[in-house]
């Protein structure tokens, strides 16, 4: 049994979103799929943070929930800035029952336990400052990331923070995610978001006393990360 993470699946199997026009992304369905099943065991838990369909709502987004769902293990999704099919928890939760879809659950002001693990996250948000409103949604998502680590914490579990969106990249941060993190000694955030050159700037090691990880599934490859290896090796 083991914890693995790999974001941005981009799956479009009722939407005319094709990634394979993109470099690196030829086949990355049947890649994802066949590294996928080679790797996780049904009794491990994979955590994908954001960006898993292009559908714009729910019942588009069904063919893609069914493929996940016949992938091995459970499925932890958090919401990314393409996830336009998402709308409350509820309405998420309640669909894949109806569909007989139950090796998926969601991370929302909440955290999920895995072991001692609390896996916890948002979104997140862009954090250049270029428009107004950026600072309402940053707000917003560093609240809800707060709320999700205390809830890992008020259960006695050691905080994972997934993001969608990089907190730090490049030189740059964002102040207000990344200042939730180190008021409760975050050690480990797994981020996606960044395909092709942007990868070249991200932040793969430690900073802020934190280790960053991207986990963009082209970055990997397509092959699924195992977070408990990298945080085990980190406490030796």
């Amino acid at each position: 049994m083991s914890l693995y993470a790999i974001g941005d699946l981009h799956l479009s199997f009722s939407a005319n979103k094709p990634m394979d026009i993109f470099g690196g992304w030829k086949d990355y369905v049947s890649r994802l799929e066949n590294n996928w099943q080679n790797k996780i065991l049904p009794s491990d838990t994979v955590v994908i943070p954001g960006d898993i369909s292009w559908a714009m709502g729910l019942e588009a987004a069904l063919g893609d929930f069914r493929f996940i769902h016949n992938l091995n293990g459970k499925k932890i999704i958090l919401k990314g800035n393409h996830d336009y099919w998402w709308s409350t928890v509820t309405k998420a939760e309640r669909f894949l029952h109806s569909n007989g879809i139950d090796s998926v659950s969601f991370i929302n002001n909440n955290c999920a336990a895995y072991g001692s693990f609390g896996i916890c996250g948002t979104r997140g948000w862009i954090n250049d400052g270029s428009e107004p409103a950026d600072a309402k949604v940053i707000a917003r998502e560093a609240m809800r990331l707060e709320r999700s680590i205390q809830d890992a914490l008020s259960k006695g579990l050691e905080p994972i923070v997934f993001l969608h969106y990089p907190p730090v990249y490049a030189g740059a941060t964002n102040d207000e995610i990344l200042n939730v993190m180190l008021k409760y000694s975050v050690k480990h955030c797994f981020y996606g978001h960044l395909h092709g050159y942007s990868c070249a700037l991200a932040v793969n090691g430690i900073k802020y006393g934190i280790d960053f990880r991207l986990v963009s599934s082209d970055y990997l490859h397509f092959e699924p990360l195992n977070v408990l290896e990298i945080v085990h090796n980190a406490k030796l």
